[in-house]
């Protein structure tokens, strides 16, 4: 959850692109990166071990939110997609903020985007999150292939609570920013509304 500089007078929050492996989620961090002006962004930092890949960076928005004169920065996530890197994933999870949620788009992947959401899910339980009450967005990632499935089927699969979903491209940057920009706000709301509860 969202963690606080007193001295600095800044919140930070944390946004995490999950998704099965090779889906387009680095893709979507790297696409962020090199579109954002150097002094609003930390440097790219990739946790690398034999076969797994961890990427981070802090963000500055451009138009810089205050939540009670605060200012609030974001930290991006990527995790790493396969199975067997699980408790990565999982350690990754603690304290998020918001989930940019990247399928596949193809249809041979569908069953790797269906378990992953649900890996997702089950990994935020074991902190008693839920997607109940921490804002994602879906990104359908990889629309310029040849060999995808209709959006509307990948709606009924993985959207089932209707959250905002974006057709795109991480490659190109079709709506990357615009899911970024949406699942920041979302979790600016929730801060705003723990604000005014008092349990911020």
């Amino acid at each position: 959850m969202a963690s606080i500089n007193y001295a600095l007078k800044e919140v930070s929050c944390k946004i995490v692109y999950y998704g099965p492996g090779l889906c387009g989620k680095t893709s979507n961090l790297q696409y962020i990166h090199q579109h954002t002006i150097a002094d609003k962004k930390g440097n790219l930092v990739s946790l690398a071990t034999p076969g797994e890949r961890t990427l981070f960076f802090d963000f500055l928005p451009l138009e810089a939110a205050d939540i009670h004169g605060f200012r609030v920065k974001f930290q991006l996530y990527t995790v790493p997609g396969q199975v067997m890197y699980n408790s990565t994933r999982k350690l990754v999870l603690r304290g998020v903020d918001g989930v940019v949620f990247v399928c596949d788009s193809q249809w041979d992947k569908v069953r790797e985007d269906l378990e992953s959401f649900r890996n997702l899910q089950s990994n935020l339980a074991s902190y008693g999150y839920s997607l109940e009450t921490i804002p994602y967005v879906v990104q359908y990632n990889k629309r310029d292939l040849s060999n995808i499935c209709p959006v509307n089927y990948l709606e009924y699969v993985i959207n089932t609570r209707q959250v905002p979903g974006f057709e795109g491209c991480a490659l190109d940057g079709k709506n990357v920013f615009e899911s970024l920009n949406c699942v920041c706000g979302m979790v600016l709301a929730n801060l705003r509304s723990k604000q005014q509860e008092g349990s911020l």
